[in-house]
């Protein structure tokens, strides 16, 4: 049965922009997906850690049939091939791709927990979720993306539209 997944995308090293627009093409390639949907793209400043370049964030929906473990592997190889090395937590990236729902399902396994457990904690996720599905409810906590939105901290979190593609 098809699902839809919300996937976060971001990119601070390198041509941002770029990364992630090459990451949407490389996303519209894995197998027995359809790209239904994207978000305007936000410069957001780094949350968690500090002395970092800003981000360019921005988030897709896509529609499979997949299993959310299979769609883990296929962006980890599009993470990979972009060249992301894992340095460390929050470290910066060419790329960045997470599942941040997929339908309505709760996975909390080894390598893969669903919704993303900070999604709610972030504007630079909330703010383009709220521009592609403003009255989905997060399948926790039982709130909207809009909800989520009106109840999360702007300190430290700025996010601005970038104008262009």
């Amino acid at each position: 049965m098809a699902k839809t997944a919300y996937i976060g995308i971001g990119s601070n090293l390198g041509d941002k922009l770029e990364n992630c627009l090459e990451a949407i093409e490389l996303i519209r390639g894995i197998p027995e997906g359809v790209l239904l949907a994207r978000s305007n793209f936000y410069r957001t400043e780094p949350v968690g850690v500090k002395g970092q370049d800003w981000y360019v964030n921005g988030v897709i929906s896509l529609k499979t049939v997949i299993s959310a473990q299979d769609l883990l592997q296929c962006l980890q190889g599009i993470e990979e091939r972009m060249g992301r090395v894992r340095r460390s937590k929050w470290g910066p990236r060419t790329i960045d791709l997470d599942i941040l729902l997929f339908g309505q399902d709760i996975i909390n396994d080894e390598d893969l927990e669903i919704p993303h457990p900070f999604m709610h904690l972030r504007r630079f996720v909330l703010v383009p979720m709220v521009q592609l599905a403003p009255d989905l409810v997060h399948p926790v906590l039982g709130k909207t993306m809009f909800q989520l939105l009106e109840d999360s901290s702007h300190k430290g979190q700025t996010v601005m539209e970038m104008g262009g593609r």
